[in-house]
């Protein structure tokens, strides 16, 4: 296999989705001005996008589990391009909605495969570095998006924001559809494939679905809350006793996977829901401006690339457990800094630990769920990593937004406790040994598929 080209095309994927939300936001409020769309219009731009995504990407993993984890990356990468060509066509903010959805399915074949692809081009004990090529790489899109973004509105209007995902969509989508699947030959019969598990996904998406809409809707809807309390029980149900569930027990079953998934959603959680307050303070209080508040922001974004960089020699030297640990420590500490300065210098310090804190935390719990995954389940662990990184930020936003009526500080205060809750969780996590040394059964290992635990 071609491990160069394999990042090349992981590094690709996740930085056009992480372009596309971030150079969205800038570009929303002109696409209010020019379509004459109502605030709850302009919205469900993103909302659509985010219930599309988060309620098929385990199911999409579970698709690349079964054909070819290139073949669905291939098909995602160009589905994506289309949809964004459609989104910089349309002529009313209705299409811009229902063509977001659609972008968002595509989106939702892509990223766990992204991750599917590096685990199956990569050994085990040699993936931290891929994942923080990849991490280091969302973290420049991050930065970046702002500033392509505003500057494409600014000399091209807001549909140049989408036209943008075109040239990568095809650069990379078309090779990997045309390209043959590495690896040993498909199975001979389907039978003998990953099975869909068809129920278990349509229940998985109402619940994941029911959860995201309900969260992002202002106020938070009670309805969708139900709905997806409902469709979660009724998933547990149907995955104990079908034969072959959407959720692998040899994925879910592991307590450091669970741990780690934990992790994701509550640091997650915390960083989003800072940087909505954090721009809500420099923009409204501190009387700045959007450019210099995303200057004062840039630290964020640094520290995020340098410690994806630096994170696989602390795994090596001191496994996940730790390092998760030290970093999350620095996360809840940036945040406690948000929530008590005003000058800039120290502004840019708690961004900082901000970033130093998500970009290792995210290297290491994602290897931690990618490397404990087989091969032959790896799309599915990829889609759950996944979830975990769109299902937090929505949380994590809902949250603040209800919190700000109390104020910035004790909204930031709250935030900083969601994060620390994944300290403890984070004892869960494998050891040095654990990550240095190939991997020999664990107590934290699943269960047998017929064991009352197994899921």
């Amino acid at each position: 296999m071609n491990r160069p080209w394999t990042l090349a095309s992981s590094v690709a994927g996740a930085v056009v989705v992480a372009l596309d939300g971030t150079a969205l936001t800038v570009a929303q409020p002109s696409l209010h001005r020019e379509l004459h769309a109502t605030f709850a219009e302009v919205q469900w731009t993103s909302t659509a996008y985010l219930v599309a995504v988060a309620s098929l990407l385990v199911f999409a993993g579970r698709l690349g589990d079964r054909y070819g984890q290139r073949r669905v990356f291939g098909l995602g990468m160009l589905g994506f391009g289309a949809a964004s060509v459609g989104i910089g066509l349309a002529p009313g903010v209705g299409w811009v909605i229902g063509l977001r959805a659609v972008q968002g399915v595509f989106g939702a074949l892509l990223q766990p495969a992204t991750l599917g692809m590096l685990r199956a081009a990569y050994p085990a004990d040699r993936l931290a570095s891929p994942l923080a090529v990849r991490t280091g790489a969302i973290g420049l899109a991050a930065a970046a998006g702002p500033l392509v973004g505003g500057a494409l509105v600014t000399g091209l209007g807001w549909r140049a924001v989408f036209f943008v995902n075109v040239l990568p969509a095809l650069a990379f989508g078309l090779p990997a559809l045309l390209r043959p699947e590495p690896g040993p030959a498909p199975a001979p019969t389907p039978s003998a494939r990953p099975s869909l598990d068809l129920p278990g996904a349509a229940l998985l998406a109402v619940a994941l679905a029911g959860l995201v809409y309900a969260v992002t809707a202002r106020p938070v809807s009670g309805a969708g809350l139900a709905l997806s309390l409902l469709a979660a029980a009724l998933l547990v149900r149907h995955e104990r006793r079908a034969a072959s569930p959407l959720l692998p027990p040899e994925v879910i079953g592991s307590r450091a996977v669970g741990a780690a998934l934990g992790i994701l959603v509550a640091v997650s959680a915390s960083l989003f829901g800072t940087l909505f307050l954090a721009t809500y303070v420099l923009q409204r209080r501190l009387g700045l401006d959007p450019f210099h508040s995303a200057l004062c922001s840039l630290p964020l974004a640094v520290l995020m690339v340098l410690s994806a960089a630096l994170c696989p020699a602390l795994l090596r030297r001191c496994g996940a457990r730790l390092t998760t640990a030290g970093a999350t420590a620095l996360l809840v500490l940036g945040v406690l800094v948000l929530s008590g300065v005003t000058a800039p210098v120290a502004l840019g310090c708690g961004f900082a630990l901000l970033g130093a804190g998500f970009g290792t935390v995210m290297v290491a719990a994602t290897q931690v769920i990618v490397r404990r995954a087989e091969v032959t389940v790896a799309g599915v662990a990829g889609g759950l990593q996944q979830t975990a990184l769109n299902v937090g930020p929505a949380v994590g936003v809902a949250g603040a937004t209800a919190l700000l009526a109390a104020g910035a500080g004790p909204a930031l205060l709250a935030l900083a406790a969601v994060a620390a809750l994944a300290l403890p969780a984070a004892r869960a996590l494998p050891g040095p040994t654990a990550i240095t040394t190939p991997r020999a059964p664990a107590p934290d290992d699943p269960v047998p598929a017929s064991g009352p635990a197994a899921r």
